[in-house]
């Protein structure tokens, strides 16, 4: 089923108002497979003024015909030539394109790929076409190619991109609109399987249950995404063998770097890059204390951001060799009594980015982290959310449950209070915002102190 066309406000004006000047502007989207960048492109490029091709790894002669014939759709006859380059059959474009019009490529990275001279002619072309009031966008999910087309200071197309917009997965709190659930509680769970990646809601939207869903799509060797993280490593990194390694001891518990290193059996100086590499395609978070910096090495740890990733590398990685031998049975019961477990790990997540969108309380918070290590006393300590409030003067903590009564959510609240009176950065707080986060319905009787999953979700959007 084709989900509607969900948020991607800030993206769409952004665009709109590239192809609105009056010069000539070129643009680049990038992001991760499956994001919805070709839909976004499709749903804003004007009707009757603009051009959407999608490349593909044939070789470059039948790629300039592909293309000609796309133009075709603007401009009739275009692919009654023959073009024996790129300059000639841009040229001819940008002599020819009405005012206005938007020439789109997708999957730009395999025009490039197949054509080393195609990004010097662009440069041409885009320089050309601004004082006609041509457009041009190019949009790929190799992060790492489509970075090095406009941001590396050696590349022909730097500095003449008027937007670089990074399409990104959605916030947990459209999932309800996509698949419509009754409740945030199964838009919880699916989060924590999905991720906010549009396609993967695509595909499980066809299923009645999330879980129908992972069993037929993700766990059957047969299924679309079985072999998803494979690919997503193949758009961005050269060693997907190391990349994954990396993933795979991450998803499966080790956090530090010692710990990485000693897993994948090599020093540790030499992981920075490809977990750096990591971090920035959004596959893997760097997480450190609150309120200490994120160059005190020897507190940071390492963890997987995106849901769906961790569900795989958790649940699938480790059972390849069962999964394939259809031994599914008892692994698929095992996967669904541990689920809570890596549910509630991804509520926590949300709870964190939710805090800097919601007013608790009356105050409005900057970015809320994890907090462990030694409290006033010498003895260990861990609080799921500290943050402070806008003007500095306030904290808050918070413990993060997943289904709470109201007497369990009293006791909570009661443990977090004395939590707080050990808590080092509590210390110079004006005033401390205890609040108990819940991924089931408020307790009935719980006090202002308590936000649950609904709450957390309507900010997440």
């Amino acid at each position: 089923m084709r989900l509607k066309f969900l948020d991607r406000t800030e993206e769409t004006r952004r665009l709109k108002r590239a192809f609105a000047a009056a010069e000539g502007t070129f643009c680049c989207l990038y992001g991760r497979r499956r994001c919805g960048k070709s839909r976004l492109l499709q749903e804003i490029l004007p009707i009757g003024h603009s051009v959407y091709h999608v490349a593909d790894e044939s070789e470059a002669a039948l790629q300039k015909v592909a293309f000609a014939t796309s133009i075709a759709g603007l401009l009739p006859g275009f692919d009654l030539v023959s073009y024996p380059d790129w300059n000639s059959l841009l040229g001819r474009w940008i002599k020819e394109a009405p005012k206005g019009s938007v020439l789109a490529i997708d999957e730009f990275p395999y025009l490039a790929n197949a054509s080393s001279d195609l990004e010097s002619v662009l440069q041409k072309t885009v320089d050309h076409s601004t004082a006609k009031g041509i457009h041009l966008v190019i949009c790929g999910s190799s992060q790492r190619m489509m970075q090095g087309i406009v941001l590396d200071a050696s590349a022909p197309l730097y500095g003449r991109a008027r937007e670089i917009i990074n399409v990104k997965p959605l916030d947990a709190g459209w999932i309800s609109d996509a698949l419509r659930f009754n409740s945030p509680a199964e838009a919880l769970s699916a989060f924590a399987v999905w991720g906010g990646v549009p396609r993967y809601w695509e595909l499980a939207s066809d299923f009645d249950s999330t879980w129908e869903a992972v069993c037929d799509l993700v766990l059957d060797p047969a299924g679309v995404l079985h072999d998803e993280p494979h690919r997503l490593l193949l758009d961005d990194t050269r060693d997907t063998a190391q990349a994954s390694s990396i993933l795979t001891v991450i998803g499966q518990g080790c956090h530090r770097l010692s710990e990485i290193a000693g897993r994948v059996g090599k020093p540790a100086t030499s992981l920075s890059r490809p977990i750096q590499r990591l971090i920035d395609l959004g596959f893997v978070r760097r997480d450190y204390p609150f309120g200490l910096s994120e160059k005190d090495t020897k507190r940071t740890v390492y963890r997987m951001a995106d849901p769906f990733l961790l569900f795989w590398f958790r649940y699938v990685q480790p059972n390849r060799s069962r999964l394939e031998a259809k031994d599914t049975t008892g692994l698929r019961e095992e996967i669904a009594m541990a689920f809570s477990h890596h549910a509630g790990h991804v509520w926590e997540d949300l709870v964190r980015a939710a805090v800097p969108r919601m007013k608790i309380s009356g105050y409005e918070w900057t970015s809320a982290q994890r907090w462990w290590g030694n409290d006033l006393h010498g003895k260990a300590l861990e609080c799921d959310v500290v943050a402070r409030s806008a003007d500095g003067k306030t904290l808050l903590a918070g413990e993060v449950k997943m289904k709470l009564t109201a007497r369990q959510a009293r006791a909570t609240l009661a443990d977090l209070r004395q939590k707080i009176e050990r808590l080092p950065a509590a210390e110079s707080a004006a005033r401390v915002v205890p609040v108990v986060f819940t991924a089931g319905n408020k307790p009935a009787t719980a006090d202002a102190c308590c936000v649950d999953v609904a709450d957390v979700l309507a900010a997440l959007r």
